[in-house]
Parts: structure tokens; C-alpha cells; sequence
């Protein structure tokens, strides 16, 4: 499984009250869940600046990712950014096995 970071950002007319919000929230994650059963959530933040929200999930491939955005981004009138993540001790044993330098 590939983790993705996604940031998200809500359009103005998405939401007329806080309890839309949660309404909003709980339709598109069974909608997710429906659609992308294979995918793993494993953190939902929200967000001060220019997005609202950063998720973090797992998903076996690019597409599944790709299909978990957009379905984000229609019921949020949304704009999303997906990108792939490595842990760190991960990305440490990727270093280790490349070729010292000269």
C-alpha cells in the first residue's frame, strides 16, 4: 500500500452552517468507503491557511488515490492536492542502498 497526503480546499458555496459541514463529511467518506473499500484512512486534520483539511490515507495504487480525490472534490465543490508520502524510516533505507558517492 502507497500513503497519500491530500489537501483539500472547500469552495464558499459548499456549506451554509456547521451542521452541513458534518453531513458533508459523513456522505463523502461513505462514499469513499463504498467506492474505495481497499482504502485505509489514518488521519484527518483540519487545517489553518489557504486549505481546509489534510488527510492522510493509504491506497494500494495511484488510480485508487485519484479516484478518492475526486470523489472529494464533487461533494465538497472542492480543489484537492494529492501527493505520495514515505516514511521517513523508509526513505532511510532507500539512502542506504544507493551508491556512495565519489
Amino acid at each position: 500500500m502507497l500513503t497519500f497526503v491530500m489537501l483539500t480546499r472547500l469552495s464558499p458555496d459548499a456549506l451554509r452552517s456547521p451542521e452541513t459541514l458534518e453531513q458533508l463529511e459523513r456522505a463523502a467518506m461513505e462514499h469513499v468507503r463504498t467506492e474505495c473499500p481497499q482504502v485505509e484512512w489514518l488521519h484527518n486534520f483540519a487545517i489553518l491557511g489557504p486549505c481546509d483539511y489534510l488527510d492522510i490515507f493509504r491506497a494500494p495504487d495511484l488510480e485508487t488515490a485519484m479516484h478518492v480525490a475526486t470523489i472529494i472534490r464533487t461533494y465538497g465543490h472542492a480543489t484537492t492536492e494529492v501527493w505520495t508520502a514515505t516514511e521517513w524510516q523508509k526513505y532511510k533505507e532507500v539512502l542506504r542502498k544507493m551508491p556512495k558517492a565519489a
